[in-house]
């Protein structure tokens, strides 16, 4: 019983889960799918209690990190990853799928792995704010322009922006009260873990005869998020370490550069375009995943070899 229930609580057993169940019993998803905004409301309003309040103080040290921050997860990214996909990815809907990959907010996840590897917190925080920030207003138009407006308005982007970034990040400073604060840290970990993982059983569900009939279409999909995860983010590091003499920092930056949010990216995708441009978004979260593994894996190779 033990064994099952620390299963349950293991973030990487929960997204396999969800990837299986989705390829195996993913008609079910079309029943939920009509929800995606709600469960993606409530993930990010306890996702956002790790941006502390006092981590925004003094606004004068908030510039510079909020800057980098919009650059390497909205801008870099975003350039690497549609131009790899303007490249790669022939279908007008896929590509859609990945210029919401592209513009979507950083991933939350930036935060607690900033400190699980060694990198600086403090800074991790002011980035993944600078970029949700830079997203608020940037990503309606990017999206609107990088597909002509197609079959979109702005004005709905912004809507939906409001709804799953403003509303929750308000929302999310009640949850930091004294009073409430202790009970969120309980159960955050399983709200965030099994919402995203609801997401992303809903984008793979929807779209389940393609993961069976489209192996080509899921290479090239493959291709891309490898490169935009693996390839750019070891290449910056390798370059980076020649002007960033700070380790803590170079780790967080990294993480910045990479990792975004694939629940959004999936309700943003569902939303506007239709199921099928949530193909990327669902393959995204597997490669996050990796990516953040094989730091992780990296570091104790290191740790262990130092001894």
């Amino acid at each position: 019983m033990t064994f099952i229930v620390n299963l349950i609580k293991n973030r990487n057993f929960v997204l396999i889960l969800a990837v299986v169940l989705g390829l195996s019993i993913g008609d079910f998803a079309n029943n939920i799918k009509d929800y995606t905004i709600y469960i993606l409301a409530l993930v990010m309003t306890f996702s956002m209690t790790n941006i502390r309040t006092k981590s925004l103080y003094p606004p004068s040290k908030l510039y510079k990190p909020m800057m980098m921050g919009a650059l390497l997860n909205y801008l870099i990214y975003a350039v690497v990853s549609i131009l790899l996909a303007n490249w790669l990815i022939d279908d007008k809907e896929l590509f859609y799928g990945f210029v919401v990959i592209a513009t979507t907010t950083p991933g939350v996840a930036i935060i607690p792995f900033s400190n699980i590897l060694k990198g600086d917190v403090e800074y991790a925080i002011k980035g993944v704010l600078g970029a949700f920030l830079c997203a608020i207003f940037l990503t309606p138009f990017a999206v609107g322009w990088l597909t002509g407006n197609d079959g979109i308005s702005s004005m709905s982007l912004f809507v939906l922006m409001l709804k799953t970034i403003v509303v929750p990040l308000i929302l999310s400073r009640f949850l930091l009260l004294p009073k409430w604060l202790p009970k969120v840290e309980l159960i955050r970990g399983k709200i965030v873990d099994w919402g995203f993982a609801t997401l992303i059983f809903i984008a793979i569900g929807v779209n389940r005869s393609v993961f069976f009939d489209e192996t080509s279409i899921l290479f090239n999909i493959a291709l891309v998020l490898f490169c935009t995860h693996f390839v750019m983010g070891f290449t910056y590091e390798y370059l980076a370490k020649r002007w960033i003499k700070n380790p803590a920092f170079l780790v967080s930056q990294n993480l910045l550069l990479t990792i975004k949010s694939s629940g959004f990216a999936v309700v943003t995708a569902l939303t506007l375009f239709g199921k099928k441009a949530a193909i990327p978004t669902a393959v995204l979260p597997i490669f996050v995943l990796l990516y953040l593994l094989s730091l992780s894996f990296r570091q104790d190779y290191k740790r262990k070899k130092n001894k």
